[in-house]
């Protein structure tokens, strides 16, 4: 309570979302223990259960009397996991647990990766995800699985190819045929992804033109290389055939699809990994053992700035090398160290490395 009274039974008005809120009882808590109170004054620390509409951050003042405070700046979350229902039944209830749970703590972040198609728990530290876990369980009556993450890895290409794609059926009755050809080009990273139709005579029929289009897309979701998707790639439509009786929507939508995994064969494919700002603030003394730590992890030095007694390191590094990177900092720095990270890029994944994860994709597939 920043300021006045507030008594139980009262309406209150929740200024931030402009609603209001009818309050029951006010507890004061001491330890696991809650206390009954008629009403808290400036100064108390109390909780308000069965709340609406109300979440943390949220202001709560006199009807005639509104007034906000700026929202709570929580830090950005350091660690994640991935998390599986113990069972097939059990999937949706973990789901819609862990998002009330997070509505309680906003320095939770519990998402869904559409590239590596995992559920991502994310908070500041192991104990915080471990608490919420814990609470997963005792609260809702249900368990999960964790592991590391999968680093949300994405291709492309550094060179170009011209290619044709062309799908033919035949299988008594109406047939299927459709062909086309297309030039695959790089872009800019970051670009997306752009089509170009350059076909002229009517050499592909302008109503069979948005399947290629569709066909392509649908096959940048999964790479050659690997299951991630495809990125920063242009493609031109420039020429094809087609049969007036035989070709079809689904015809010339496969011929894009064969004509685009040709053409990234042929492309040079890449393969691109995340790339992290960090800033690391260190006592001075741990700072050559934080260093040399870093760039064991494939990390790049940016620059350094004294802070007092400390250090604030600042460098890049890639997400597989850092996902247990707070762990690690906590052993090297006694506890001392802290840092904050964001995703900055995408960048090429070295050649020596980049064997070793399309395997691991490949096995992936397997199972």
């Amino acid at each position: 309570v920043f300021s006045g009274r507030l008594k139980a039974g009262s309406t209150v008005l929740n200024a931030t979302k402009g609603v209001t809120e009818k309050l029951g009882h006010i507890y004061l808590m001491t330890g696991k223990e809650q206390q009954d109170t008629s009403e808290v004054v400036a100064g108390d620390i109390a909780a308000i259960p069965k709340l609406a509409e109300t979440a943390g951050g949220d202001t709560l003042s006199d009807e005639s009397a509104p007034l906000v405070f700026d929202p709570i700046d929580f830090p950005e979350p350091l660690v994640s996991l991935a998390v599986h229902a113990k069972t097939k039944a059990d999937d949706e209830k973990v789901s819609s647990s862990l998002a009330k749970l997070v509505k309680e703590d906003p320095a939770i972040r519990f998402i869904h990766d559409a590239t590596t198609h995992e559920q991502i728990l994310s908070g500041v530290g192991d104990l915080q995800l471990e608490v919420t876990l814990d609470r997963l369980k005792s609260r809702f009556h249900v368990e999960a699985d964790t592991s590391v993450p999968k680093i949300a890895y994405k291709e492309t290409i550094k060179g170009k190819a011209e290619v044709q794609g062309r799908y033919k059926k035949q299988t008594g009755g109406r047939g299927q045929f459709g062909d086309v050809w297309i030039r695959l080009e790089p872009l800019a990273h970051g670009a997306g992804f752009e089509f170009v139709d350059k076909i002229v005579g009517g050499s592909v029929p302008r109503n069979f033109i948005p399947a290629v289009e569709k066909g392509i897309q649908e096959s940048m979701g999964k790479g050659v290389l690997t299951h991630y998707p495809t990125v920063d790639v242009k493609v031109t439509l420039y020429d094809g055939s087609f049969h007036p009786v035989d070709s079809s929507e689904m015809a010339f939508k496969i011929a894009g699809s064969m004509a685009f995994k040709a053409a990234v064969k042929e492309a040079h494919p890449i393969l691109l990994e995340p790339i992290y700002d960090l800033e690391i603030t260190v006592p001075d003394h741990n700072m050559g053992d934080v260093m040399g730590d870093m760039s064991s992890r494939r990390g790049k030095i940016i620059g350094m700035e004294p802070q007092g007694h400390n250090q604030v390191i600042k460098s890049q590094a890639p997400l597989a090398e850092i996902q247990r990177y707070s762990t690690k900092l906590r052993s090297m720095t006694g506890g001392r160290g802290s840092y904050t990270v964001s995703f900055s890029h995408y960048e090429e994944v070295p050649g020596d490395i980049a064997p070793k994860v399309i395997e691991a994709s490949g096995k992936e597939d397997e199972e």
